[in-house]
């Protein structure tokens, strides 16, 4: 065990073992359906608060929502507090990408359709599930969930390069979230997510300055500030603690090739929550990205 693991294990999280039961009883696949649902489901209903709050002041909202949750259940100080220094580095590390992601992925979803920004986060992960193939057969899973995924997206450039800009860094920051969110999570589940909390806050930090002043607006409206706080459970609470969950039983490059599941969730929130109704190809797009990972198979599963 390496001191990072050792230095996250030492942390004090409540109902430590009540999480990794939970986490063992059921299967990772299950976690990472819940994420998925959630990862976009959050955003849509961002979408519509825009205009309200404003951009940065949703992330804000967001990130803020989910470092207030996190703190009582997962104690961020004291996790910081006991770390060792490489620990503590890579805690800053995913506390920035974490608040620098959300801005970005807003940002872009202001400025660029929710289907292109999802294509463009899901690039980055090709290159994760590539490093750990092990077989022929999960390359041909690959294959097939990257065909299903360019059939289900119209993956076309922008006459806005801002906000391809914002678009490509989110997709590079989703990368870091991968490789940060594997390195806290080898800790274990339990102690993932006390890891997961201290990232929160330090992104809350992060993040403080940028988005407070809009969002204010939403600090004295009591139906605004219920339905962004429901806007960052949804986003940053939900999916990030059956992330860790996934994670903590899952390696690097099985997580990333599920990923392409994203694209499919999208368009099906899309449906329920945008009505935006997908055509023939993009119905056989999913079921194409549904084969794929059905086909894969997970090496070196703990």
């Amino acid at each position: 065990m390496d001191d990072q693991t050792q230095s996250l294990a030492a942390s004090p999280a409540p109902a430590d073992s009540a999480q990794s039961g939970l986490a063992t009883r059921l299967p990772p696949h299950v976690w990472f359906g819940i994420s998925a649902v959630f990862h976009y489901l959050g955003p849509a209903f961002a979408v519509l608060l825009f205009p309200h709050v404003g951009v940065l002041g949703m992330a804000w909202l967001r990130i803020a929502t989910a470092a207030l949750v996190f703190a009582p259940l997962t104690r961020p100080w004291r996790t910081f507090a006991r770390a060792d220094r490489s620990t503590r580095l890579l805690l800053l590390a995913f506390g920035a990408c974490l608040a620098v992601m959300n801005c970005s992925f807003y940002l872009a979803l202001d400025r660029l359709p929710i289907s292109l920004v999802a294509a463009i986060e899901f690039v980055g992960t090709i290159g994760i599930a590539l490093i750990g193939l092990r077989s022929s057969r999960n390359l041909a899973a690959l294959a097939i969930a990257v065909t299903g995924t360019l059939l289900l997206i119209d993956v076309k450039w922008s006459s806005d390069p801002l906000g391809l800009f914002w678009a490509f860094l989110n997709g590079a920051l989703f990368v870091g979230y991968i490789v940060l969110g594997h390195r806290v999570a080898r800790a274990g589940a339990g102690d993932g997510i006390a890891g997961l909390g201290a990232a929160m806050a330090i992104a809350f930090i992060v993040v403080l300055p940028i988005g407070l002043t809009d969002a204010l607006p939403a600090l004295f409206s009591p139906l605004l500030l219920l339905a962004a706080i429901g806007v960052g459970i949804c986003s940053s609470v939900i999916p990030y603690i059956c992330d860790q969950l996934a994670m903590s039983r899952l390696p690097r490059a099985s997580f990333a090739l599920m990923l392409s599941l994203l694209p499919v969730t999208a368009t099906l929130i899309g449906v329920i929550v945008l009505r935006q109704i997908p055509s023939l190809i993009d119905c056989f797009g999913i079921i194409l990205v549904v084969a794929g990972v059905a086909l894969h198979k997970p090496a070196g599963v703990r």
